[in-house]
């Protein structure tokens, strides 16, 4: 009570001071309505300049309280080369080397490409980069991976996806390039496994998305290759199956050596005819070399038969004999040859397919962009957070700010009337708070002595 009179004595002081002030001498300027009110009340403070340094230091005790409550944060952070631009699509690199010209050196090749890159509307490799890595794949795969909603305490993959886009921060500088990709996290380790999994998420998922004109013809040629092997496979099964079951192995060299056996046995059967003719004319039928070179006539007579096709087995199936006839070799040779041109175009096409497919995995791993890492993650050693010292300052700024409130509050408190509406309204806001907070105070208690 004391006090709040010091303040309005003081406060009705203050004019009665003003307007002595302002009869000392004519040459003097007179002091303003508002300058008379900052003084008043920066007086007002002054004179309650204990209550205050109490508020402060209060302020002070539960900010320090919180800031060494509140846990430690470490961040982790890697840097991304930006992506050769050469690395994105072989008509991007065309069209910027193009424009900048046979004899532009590198940086003015760089910067010409780049501006015919930014007025033709492609895309920067780099900020694909960044969007890839703030993509919900990404994030639900490290989520997964670290097991980050048990971490987070949160119960529902969106939650956990909100919690690590806030403690990561993925940055791009405007003028090199270099992506940068913060982790911060309570635990050093796991905030630098983070940082690394951006990075190899983004190389998987950088190989994995790949839309160039290379990867659609390797794509193409993988599947084209995998039909033409099948077709070899079917032609190979039945080339085979049918020189198996024919005895077919070469017709051009078969027929061939068949026609040489088929002079060979002619020749030794006319010599034969002609030795056996003489014998006859010496020796009498019964004779001994004679039924022996009869003998040998027959059976010569029978093999050239058998391989000219005119003797009684050549038509059949059941007949010992391997290789086909004279007379066979033509029809057999039409169904063999279409069999081994067949096999010969499937062999054709797959190994033509075959080295397309290597050309087209070459061409597509120089057009997918690698991701080239500047600097890796490193085991933070001193903590990133809290910042202890300006969360005390804070709080002390604060308290002091809520103390010089309040003084200011209670003095145009006690200023207002009796009678002043605003006054009125809120003592009767109050009266009829501690009224409830009273009855609701006395119906707790006999609750409690109830339960007792």
């Amino acid at each position: 009570m004391q006090q709040s009179s010091r303040v309005e004595s003081s406060v009705q002081q203050l004019p009665e001071e003003a307007v002595h002030a302002s009869t000392i001498g004519a040459d003097e300027s007179l002091i303003d309505v508002g300058q008379a009110d900052d003084f008043e009340w920066a007086w007002l403070l002054w004179l309650d300049r204990r209550l205050l340094v109490r508020w402060m230091v209060g302020g002070l005790v539960f900010a320090t309280i919180c800031a060494f409550l509140m846990p430690k944060q470490f961040e982790s952070t890697t840097q991304l080369m930006p992506p050769d631009p050469k690395s994105g699509t072989g008509m991007t690199a065309m069209m910027m080397a193009a424009m900048a010209g046979p004899g532009a050196g590198n940086l003015g090749e760089s910067a010409f490409g780049g501006l015919a890159g930014e007025l033709l509307g492609i895309k920067d490799p780099g900020a694909v980069f960044v969007e890839m890595l703030r993509s919900r794949t990404v994030k639900d795969r490290i989520i997964e991976r670290f097991d980050l909603r048990k971490v987070y305490g949160a119960r529902y993959w969106e939650g956990a996806r909100k919690q690590l886009a806030k403690r990561t921060s993925i940055t791009q500088d405007r003028k090199s390039g270099v992506i940068g990709v913060t982790v911060t996290d309570r635990d050093p380790e796991r905030a630098t496994a983070i940082a690394q999994a951006y990075v190899e998420e983004l190389d998987r998922i950088s190989a994995s998305v790949n839309t160039s004109a290379a990867h659609r013809e390797r794509i193409f040629i993988e599947e084209r290759l995998k039909g033409a092997k099948q077709d070899l496979l079917k032609a190979s099964e039945q080339f085979s199956e049918y020189a198996s079951k024919n005895a077919t192995l070469d017709m051009k060299e078969q027929g061939a050596a068949t026609v040489e056996a088929a002079a060979v046995l002619q020749g030794q059967l006319i010599a034969a005819q002609s030795e056996l003719e003489g014998l006859e004319q010496i020796y009498s039928p019964s004779n001994v070399r004679v039924r022996s070179m009869r003998a040998r006539v027959d059976e010569l007579q029978r093999q050239l038969n058998k391989v000219g096709g005119a003797g009684p087995t050549s038509d059949d199936p059941n007949s010992p004999q391997v290789f086909p006839s004279i007379r066979k070799l033509p029809l057999l040779g039409v169904r063999w040859t279409d069999l081994y041109r067949e096999n010969k175009i499937q062999e054709t096409v797959y190994e033509l397919l075959t080295e397309q497919y290597e050309l087209a995995k070459i061409e597509e791993a120089k057009e997918t962009p690698v991701v080239k890492v500047l600097d890796l993650a490193v085991v933070p050693e001193k903590k990133s957070g809290p910042h202890r010292l300006l969360i005390m300052i804070g709080g002390m700024i604060l308290a002091l700010a809520a103390g010089s409130g309040w003084v200011l509050g209670n003095a145009s408190w006690q200023r207002l009337e009796p009678d002043n509406p605003r006054k009125q309204l809120a003592q009767e806001i109050r009266n009829k708070w501690l009224e409830y907070r009273s009855r609701w105070a006395s119906r707790w208690r006999s609750l409690r002595g109830k339960a007792t």
